[in-house]
């Protein structure tokens, strides 16, 4: 059991380092670090035990929208307590869970469609492309959608955040 725990301490505290680092070069104000920092360890630890096999289980793209909403909503909360917008808190949060991986995935199988001429590779490879392509763009329209739909529910608590 504790190695999982550690397993999930780990992740939240790599994705942190990543979201101050996102913080600290998009000209986020720095009373917002900590803040982008504890929602991207808070996502991003959420997300680890949603799709993780030996946890829960469920697809990336479901597992992605829900920590992505859970970023949204916490960073309207957070938005309140350091009188910034709350995209300025979940910005840099989501950006450690991209799917790089699939978007990497995807330019390969897209230069080895244009390489291979034989008609079984080049299928295989559109098949990686397709595979690939759409979950790295559901992964991000369920992250937008995810984070954003607090703002939107929670409009005047949104708007009321930079009120000082």
């Amino acid at each position: 059991m504790y190695p999982v725990i550690l397993e999930i301490l780990k992740d939240g505290l790599l994705a942190a380092v990543a979201a101050i680092g996102f913080s600290s070069i998009s000209n986020t104000p720095r009373r917002a670090y900590l803040w982008c920092g504890l929602l991207a360890a808070l996502g991003h630890a959420l997300r680890y035990i949603l799709i993780s096999p030996h946890l829960l289980g469920i697809h990336i793209i479901a597992g992605s929208t829900a920590a992505a909403f859970v970023i949204g909503l916490l960073g309207v909360v957070f938005a309140r307590k350091i009188h910034c917008p709350a995209e300025v808190c979940f910005f840099p949060a989501l950006l450690p869970m991209i799917p790089g991986i699939y978007a990497y995935r995807t330019v390969e199988a897209l230069v080895a469609c244009l390489v291979y001429t034989g008609e079984a590779v080049f299928n295989h490879y559109l098949y990686l492309l397709a595979y690939n392509g759409f979950t790295c763009t559901f992964i991000i329209a369920g992250m937008v959608i995810g984070a954003n739909i607090p703002v939107f529910v929670l409009n005047k608590l949104s708007f009321q955040a930079t009120r000082a």
